[in-house]
């Protein structure tokens, strides 16, 4: 696991940019497909790809930007990156159509909003660009595959499991999520909540999902309004790294009870984790943002070149990763994705090694 989660962090020091679910595929889906002609090119010299990430100011979000910025380069290609002030569907669209008119070879998105984005996407794939998404899905008949940090199951085992764990099997529970829009976020807990429907999480009560838009101070407004709100509460879950960071400092600056755990950056996380009460959270997830970057940038070079098309079964290699060849696979929404991995379960007994990384 370390070795992939290491695997692309070398570019944290090159890089100078900074910002800048799935069932059967739908007819709609194929004819945009294949409505696109697919020609083979030896080589991404001259090609123009770009990435937009989910929002400024966002270091997850800046990492994998780092990650797709350090493949385009190091394979030949201009990359150009492209980051929202606000995490907001509106600010996205006015990036698609820009890049649109800079008749870009290729867009992978990280989207705020998985079906707002549809028609300004639609006309980047009328236009001949090639669409893939990451992180944050969008509807699947205007992409031509998603890579998918980790499969959806997964993440929502790992942090219902965690809930259970911490709060000793019983008591209330509240998540703090990114926005009500956000594509994953929903996924993870909706997998949650279907997960938790098994005898075992029984005693458990999940009294507010609050979102904190992925801005620091929402995020620390919505923290501090569940410890008013619900004074019995034992577990706050956040599956997105800047509530995460948020809500950690809450706890801890308050001593407060409540314990935390959800998904994480160890820079930002390694002072409140600890299997104590001096810290506000146990143990936490992730995966390396830049790997799925770095995925995501090779996808989009395979599209570019002809090699893939998005459609479940085909395979591509994708540099040094660990796992390359890379097979896309169903995704829940009816159209494909590629998983870059499981999620990798950070503690006191690791978060030191990590945290000096990304």
């Amino acid at each position: 696991m370390k070795k992939r989660l290491v695997a692309g962090l070398l570019s944290l020091s090159m890089a100078a940019v900074l910002l800048g679910g799935c069932g059967s595929s739908t007819e709609k889906e194929d004819d945009a497909k294949t409505d696109q002609e697919t020609t083979s090119v030896d080589d991404i010299s001259g090609k123009k790809f770009a990435i937009i990430i989910r929002n400024a100011g966002n270091p997850y979000a800046e990492k994998e930007a780092e990650g797709f910025q350090k493949v385009i380069e190091a394979e030949g290609g201009e990359c150009i990156v492209k980051a929202p002030e606000a995490a907001t569907a509106d600010a996205q669209v006015s990036l698609i159509q820009s890049l649109i008119s800079q008749e870009v070879d290729s867009i992978a998105i990280a989207s705020n909003d998985v079906n707002a984005l549809s028609a300004a996407l639609e006309e980047a794939m009328d236009a001949g660009i090639k669409v893939s998404s990451l992180d944050s899905n969008v509807a699947p008949d205007v992409r031509q595959t998603f890579v998918n940090q980790a499969g959806t199951e997964e993440i929502g085992q790992a942090l219902a499991d965690a809930v259970l764990d911490i709060s000793g099997g019983e008591g209330q529970f509240a998540i703090l999520s990114a926005s009500s829009q956000a594509a994953n976020q929903n996924a993870w807990i909706a997998s949650m909540e279907e997960i938790m429907k098994d005898e075992k999480y029984a005693k458990l009560e999940l009294v507010e999902v609050a979102y904190g838009d992925d801005e620091p101070q929402k995020s620390t407004d919505q923290t501090q309004a569940l410890l008013q709100k619900y004074p019995d509460l034992k577990v706050i879950c956040s599956p997105t790294t800047v509530g995460i960071s948020a809500a950690a400092k809450v706890l801890q600056d308050e001593k407060s009870s409540v314990k935390l755990t959800g998904l994480g950056l160890p820079s930002e996380m390694s002072e409140y984790i600890g299997d104590d009460d001096k810290h506000s959270c146990p143990y936490m997830f992730l995966w390396n943002p830049e790997d799925v970057g770095r995925l995501s940038a090779y996808v989009s070079i395979a599209l570019v070149k002809g090699e893939i098309t998005g459609a479940e079964g085909e395979t591509f290699e994708a540099g040094d990763m660990e796992n390359s060849p890379y097979t896309i696979t169903k995704c829940e929404d009816g159209g494909t994705e590629v998983i870059l991995g499981p999620p990798f379960k950070f503690d006191s007994s690791n978060i030191d090694e990590w945290k000096d990384i990304y």
